[in-house]
């Protein structure tokens, strides 16, 4: 453009306005191609390794959630003590939607149990709950034991044994939490595996174990162990038989455990809110819901709200339990 165009001042208004015009567009387009969700594919970044119920449960949501919202969501096994690995790596990565983690009750009693770098509730926001699962409270086919009521009668007489993994998990902190509130006269034996639980059971080294559904469905559904009764609120659809320890005469033990989606905090509230929305969508699915539940999980979103509510609840309560416990950091 030849220079003496810019000395005519109507002419130079049209093209710095045409200019300015331009910019202004692109810079809208801009914006609006950052601000479309999602754009990329998406990481869950699991605190277990592979196979077991909250990494077979999460890959199957994780494939129903990419389809819904027209993205790849991968799963990242990253195992350690308190979910430390995951949380590290979620935390490095950028908070805007596309890194993610899977908590668990286990993680409220984390808070309690370990000196962790990191505070789940303070530098995470919930996204959505995924589901709910509960305990079994687990004798082998012979044992003498007809029903609770009679497990519960035999600990007058001598101290029993139960039975669990890891000290600190939820199973081993719900047989805590059950004999601190029926009294009951028995003694903890911690096991590595859930398998090895199972072989305890069937071989009389301990009475009694606590397990959930899917780590010994094998074991139940062949009728090499009976449940005596359930831990959560109402009964189950994989054991409608089996009454809770409620209804098997206990009053005030409960004990639910669960998995859910998490954020970095400084996720853009607006995504935060699109996952739930998502989640909240095919956790109503018929399909995904038979193969949860399928699994021993009952498939039940939340409201953000909710799911700080339960994580607050059940950080409470077992860190009630440790201390009652007498369980060091």
């Amino acid at each position: 453009m030849h220079p003496r165009f810019f000395h005519d001042p109507s002419r130079r208004r049209v093209v710095l306005g045409a200019l300015a015009a331009g910019a202004s567009l692109a810079g809208a387009t801009a914006v609006r191609a950052q601000g479309k969700y999602p754009s990329q594919p998406i990481r869950i970044v699991v605190p277990f390794g592979p196979g077991g119920l909250a990494d077979i449960s999460t890959r199957l949501t994780a494939q129903k959630l990419g389809e819904k919202l027209g993205t790849q969501v991968v799963i990242d096994n990253r195992p350690g003590a308190g979910g430390v690995v995951a949380a590290q790596y979620v935390l490095g990565a950028a908070h805007d939607g596309y890194t993610l983690i899977l908590f668990s009750n286990g993680t409220t009693i984390a808070t309690s149990l370990l000196k962790l770098p990191f505070d789940p509730q303070a530098d995470f926001v919930p996204v959505s709950s995924l589901g709910y699962f509960d305990l079994n409270l687990l004798v082998a086919k012979d044992s003498p034991f007809a029903d609770l009521k009679a497990l519960l009668a035999e600990s007058k007489k001598r101290q029993l044994t139960l039975g669990t993994i890891n000290p600190g998990s939820t199973q081993h902190l719900s047989g805590e939490l059950f004999k601190s509130v029926t009294q009951l006269n028995a003694a903890i034996v911690p096991f590595r595996t859930s398998g090895e639980v199972q072989m305890a059971l069937q071989r009389g080294d301990v009475d009694v174990g606590f397990e959930s559904y899917a780590a010994l469905r094998g074991g139940i559904d062949a009728g090499v162990l009976r449940a005596l009764a359930t831990t959560g609120p109402a009964r189950t659809p994989w054991l409608p038989k089996v009454p809770t320890v409620k209804e098997a005469g206990v009053a005030g033990y409960e004990v639910t455990g669960w998995n859910a989606l998490f954020a970095p905090k400084g996720t853009p509230p607006a995504i935060a809110a699109a996952l739930n929305a998502a989640m909240r969508s095919i956790l109503a699915e018929a399909e995904l819901r038979k193969r949860l539940l399928g699994l021993g999980v009952d498939p039940k979103a939340s409201t953000q709200a909710e799911m700080a509510a339960v994580f607050e609840r059940d950080r409470l309560k077992w860190a009630q339990v440790i201390k009652q416990a007498n369980i060091k950091i």
